[in-house]
């Protein structure tokens, strides 16, 4: 056994030493993870750090050589039909990234009660003798769209960096309840996180209290039926969980079949009941250069609703990367 180096990716933003260690090495004791920190086996960027330290996207973990039984057993093979499901999502690939099209439902990781996920299926793209590919983002289970992947810890590291520069343009479509007055801006109003677990809720608070996080997202109205729905353009300056959907309660319009947030009103009669969020873009530096842009056609649940409103989607764009 050697020495690893590890690269903290997107997804783990915050995320604290100890628990980035439950997650890759579950066998380990806190015990064990506080001795190895102690006597610096354990480092972060070439530091010495404590179990409680927080972690952010692009550092590099240094991992000593742990005792067998502190390993993770090695994953079981892939099932062919998540692999053939994974193969179906992707938008675009190349020797360095792979860029999917996440259906509504399916978690990014695992959780409570949460059996099939992203994370667990990317085993299936796994080459010979090489890296699994690597969550860079993620985004909530119910929302549909676009979902970075990094072949390599390297340029996992690398797109963190954009994320965390935000040199990364992000833009979701949603069918909101009502219409937004006025039809364009942006919404700078702070969240917090009340309560634990699965019953846990994003809430906008006042600037300034206890526990509040600044989030700012802009909108624009694609589209409108009077004052009943809305199609919005919309793009996140901050990556606060639920950000979205809490910041279109906050105008007084919903995300249509939106399960957590807006009430009665997010559920109307006739349309689907799913959320009417979709990661339609993203466009970032590609780490060989240029830039990539990559859209994602709607799902079929947005496309019905889409259809009944009369709102055009026309055609999804392919993959572009400028050099």
């Amino acid at each position: 056994m050697s020495v690893e180096n590890r690269i903290v990716s997107e997804d783990e933003a915050d995320l604290r030493l100890d628990r980035w260690f439950r997650r890759h090495y579950p066998n380990l004791t806190q015990g064990g993870l506080q001795k190895l920190c102690r006597k610096g086996q354990v480092r972060v960027d070439g530091g010495r750090v404590q179990p409680n330290k927080r972690l952010n996207p692009g550092q590099s973990i240094r991992i000593p050589p742990l005792p067998d039984q502190s390993r993770p057993a090695p994953p079981p093979p892939p099932n062919p039909e998540l692999v053939q499901q994974l193969r179906d999502m992707i938008l675009y690939e190349d020797d360095q990234l792979i860029v999917l099209n996440k259906p509504s439902g399916l978690a990014t990781q695992g959780g409570p009660g949460i059996t099939v996920h992203v994370d667990m299926m990317l085993e299936g793209l796994r080459p010979e003798g090489g890296d699994k590919p690597r969550l860079v983002h993620r985004i909530d289970r119910d929302t549909s769209g676009i979902l970075l992947l990094a072949r390599t810890p390297g340029v996992a590291a690398k797109l963190a960096a954009a994320f965390r520069g935000r040199e990364v343009s992000k833009t979701y479509w949603a069918v909101v309840v009502g219409r937004p007055s006025p039809a364009e801006g942006v919404i700078d109003q702070p969240l917090a996180k009340v309560g634990a677990g699965g019953a846990s809720l994003i809430v906008p608070v006042a600037r300034g209290e206890e526990d509040a996080m600044s989030a700012k997202s802009s909108y624009e109205t694609l589209d409108a039926t009077g004052k009943r729905f809305s199609w919005l353009a919309l793009s996140p300056w901050t990556g606060r969980t639920h950000q979205l959907r809490v910041h279109t309660e906050s105008l007084g319009t919903p995300i249509l079949g939106d399960p957590r947030y807006g009430g009665e009103t997010a559920h109307v009669e006739g349309f689907p009941d799913r959320l009417h969020l979709h990661a339609r873009m993203l466009e970032f530096p590609h780490p060989a250069g240029g830039r990539l842009q990559v859209a994602a056609p709607l799902p079929s649940h947005m496309r019905e609703t889409f259809q009944t409103l009369g709102f055009i989607a026309g055609d999804t764009p392919a993959p572009r990367r400028t050099r």
